[in-house]
Formats: structure tokens, sequence, C-alpha cells
């Protein structure tokens, strides 16, 4: 295993790590869920991703006991909770960026996972409804009690992460650390354009998800959907229609044939390509079987083979390169 800062923290973070959406307490049993974290542990993985919302709050469970019976030595690893959507309660501050949930949800984390402290906390979306500075006194306010030691957002604008470092280089405060955003080879702007200049001026790290595009990057879905996978999921039809597009298949049959070329799988050629980017702190994977996260986590020694020339097949196929505005 690699191993990478996680922008300009001191933390370093394996190049590859493992997440549990849709997944833990969900999707596949909880035996499957501690073969597949002790398997990525053994091969160097070092954090682990969670979400308050992932199964309403059950896949925190699943991974706390798994943690707690593990009795892995804590300065091995990382654990993340993420807190907005809630645990599926509609009733006022339920949910969004307030001082009132982020407290509540990282202390209800702290519970479900049984750790004593959580390594990486995010602002899961951003939210209009609550004042930026309030979400930073609130994380700093977490931070300072030590029950989370860095703090960071997921799918918030390159705006937005500013407007929060630049509140809290006022305030003496803790900006965030880190951004989650979605990134694969269908999805690029965010990490390739719109955070090209925060990674330089406050060293943004990523720890990016959905790099096989939601499976797509993967040879399931080239013929039919499978009965058993997350896109045959009446409550992912969302994921469904802006996923499987029919030019988008077609774009990954040929990457496909890249693969075969090289030797490697279409997965490990996707993993390999989101972890080339020297801004990408880690590529978290997802897994329902311990066969893909074997294949999945080989991607490791498939980065080396993304030369020049592969990467320019690469973009003649995806021709979706994207470019920074003229002004």
């Amino acid at each position: 295993m690699q191993y990478r800062r996680l922008g300009k923290s001191g933390v370093q973070v394996s190049v590859l790590s493992f997440g549990s959406w849709i997944t833990f307490g969900n999707q596949i049993e909880d035996n499957v869920s501690r073969d597949l974290m002790h398997y990525a542990y053994d091969k160097g993985v070092n954090f682990f991703d969670n979400a308050e919302v992932y199964g309403n709050g059950q896949s925190e469970i699943v991974m706390g006991k798994i943690l707690k019976d593990a009795n892995w030595d804590r300065s091995t690893y990382l654990v993340s909770s993420k807190a907005y959507f809630g645990r599926g309660g509609n009733l006022p501050n339920q949910r969004g960026l307030s001082r009132k949930h982020l407290v509540e949800a990282c202390n209800e984390a702290l519970q479900r996972l049984q750790v004593e402290y959580i390594d990486l906390f995010y602002a899961h979306r951003p939210d209009k409804n609550t004042p930026i500075e309030e979400t930073v006194w609130a994380m700093n306010h977490l931070l300072q009690q030590g029950k989370i030691l860095y703090w960071g957002t997921s799918e918030w604008s390159a705006q937005e992460i500013m407007e929060a470092h630049m509140f809290a280089k006022d305030y003496n405060l803790i900006g965030p650390t880190m951004e989650q955003p979605q990134y694969n080879m269908f999805v690029r702007n965010k990490v390739e354009v719109e955070f090209s200049q925060i990674y330089k001026t406050v060293g943004l790290g990523t720890t990016i998800w959905s790099p096989l595009a939601s499976g797509l990057l993967t040879e399931k879905y080239f013929d039919s959907i499978p009965s058993d996978s997350r896109m045959n999921r009446e409550e992912l039809g969302w994921l469904k229609e802006k996923t499987l597009v029919p030019t988008q298949i077609e774009k990954a049959k040929k990457i496909n044939e890249i693969a075969q070329r090289l030797g490697v799988s279409l997965a490990q050629l996707g993993i390999a390509w989101c972890a080339q980017n020297p801004n990408v702190s880690t590529v978290i994977l997802g897994a329902s079987r311990l066969s893909q996260l074997k294949e999945n986590l080989e991607a490791i020694h498939c980065i080396e083979l993304m030369t020049e020339e592969v990467n320019k097949q690469i973009e003649i196929i995806l021709d979706n390169k994207p470019v920074a505005p003229q002004y």
C-alpha cells in the first residue's frame, strides 16, 4: 500500500481506502462486512469511511462492532463520519449543519462506532439554512473537545470551502482539511478544475468517492442489470437514470479494451486513473463481495501503468476533459 498526506495536514491516508455506503447494514450480511474490513486492513488500508445516513445509522453500528472486536491499535486506522442528512427523521434540527445537529450527530456517531474520537468528520452537504460561520464554530467546538481530529466537507463548492476558510482565518479557527467529492472518468470538473486554486491556497485534501461511477466502470452493466446489483434497487432509481447512459456504457466498453491490452480489469484501470491524480489523497472503494475488494485493491499496482500514452488513449475515448474558464 502507498500513503499520502491528507492535504497539508500531517496525517497520512492509504491511497486506497474502504467505505460502507449502501453495503454495511443494508446490502450485505455483517459477517461479510467483517471479512471485507479485515482484508482491507491486512492489505494496508488505514481509512474506513462512514456516515450517519448510511443505513440510517446501522452502517456505523456494524462498523463499530467490527472495530471493537478486531481490537486493532487505534493509531493504525482512521474512521470517519458525516453529518447533514440525519438518520431518517423529518422533525426540525434532525438534519442540516446547525451547531445542535452537528454536536448531536457527532456524539451519536461516537456511540455507534464505539470509538473515543472520530478522525475525519464531514459536513456531508452544504446547508443553505445555516450560516457557514455557525458550522465552522461547531466543528471547532468538537475539535477542541477532542471528539474529532479533522473536519471537512463533502460536495461543497470551491467558493463555499473558501468562505469557511476565510471565516476560520479571521477568528483564528481551523478550516476544513479535506473535501469528499465524486470523482471518476465521467465526473471530473470539481476535482480537476474547480478546486485547482484551493489545492494551492489552503492545501485541500480529497477523499474521493465513486471511482467506478457506481459500477459503470466494470463490466457488470455492459449487457444487462444484475438482479443483486445496486442499480436494480428501487430507491436508487435516480442513480440508474444518471449513470447507465448508453453513450457512457459505450465509452466504458472501449476503455475496457485498453484495460485488456494492459492485462488489468476495467475496475483496476478506473481506480488507478483516479489515484494517479496527485490532488487525490485517497480513493474510497466499496465492495459487496471479497472477490471485488481483492480485485480493486490490486489497482495500487496499476498506477504505474498510467503512462502518457495510456492517458492519451483514454482521453480520446472520454472526450470530456474539463477546461478552466478563460477569466
